[in-house]
């Protein structure tokens, strides 16, 4: 893992100093299971059961240098599957931080409360799993600072996402086959970018 790690820091992918110690300390083998552990240094997406993935590293790197999580940051990773990137964001957010992992499929969230579990972030209250409707956010805990999603929302933002992150708030979530950066400027004002290229699994909801 060591290796990938250096090599996403060549190639420009890992460049924050917090991020890069996430991606040090909490291994990717961790979040895998039994049968895929022997290709965690594999720079790829891999799968995870219930047609999900654990996410290619490159692509989680991308996103959380996007994302810009800070100590203290209370976010909703949304699409949560293995566990991995929440466990990342609680490396980085710190115990004054809060991650809230939303994940649909009940085996998913039990599969990624387990493997959390190894770093103690739940035990330390850093990190709660839901098993709800991701494209619904999670209003009890709103207005939230940042949320990362990591299966593509399909066509557009949802509605309620861009209500529940606070003014001056991070969106980084898949529309397609893009990432899409949103920052909150205003109640009713959104700055965007587009990064295309990338592929995900859809977002799974329960309309």
């Amino acid at each position: 893992m060591e290796d990938l790690i250096d090599n996403l820091i060549k190639q420009d992918w890992l460049k924050t100093p917090n991020i890069i110690e996430a991606f040090k300390k909490i291994k990717r083998v961790d979040f895998l299971p039994e049968n895929n552990k022997e290709l965690a240094r594999l720079n790829e997406a891999l799968p995870i059961g219930y047609g999900q993935t654990i996410s290619q590293p490159l692509v989680v790197a991308f996103m959380l240098e996007l994302l810009k999580p800070e100590s203290g940051d209370k976010i909703l990773d949304i699409g949560a599957g293995s566990g991995w990137t929440s466990a990342l964001l609680a490396e980085i957010v710190g115990k004054k931080g809060r991650i809230i992992s939303i994940d649909i499929i009940p085996e998913l969230v039990e599969f990624g409360k387990g493997n959390v579990a190894k770093y103690n972030f739940i035990e330390k209250g850093i990190v709660q799993f839901i098993c709800g409707d991701g494209s619904k956010g999670y209003s009890k805990e709103a207005p939230l600072d940042k949320i990362l999603c990591s299966a593509t929302a399909q066509r557009e933002l949802p509605q309620t996402w861009k209500e529940q992150v606070k003014v001056g708030g991070r969106i980084v979530t898949p529309i397609d086959s893009s990432i899409w950066l949103f920052i909150k400027k205003s109640d009713s004002r959104f700055e965007s970018k587009e990064y295309p290229g990338f592929a995900f699994v859809p977002l799974v909801n329960d309309r």
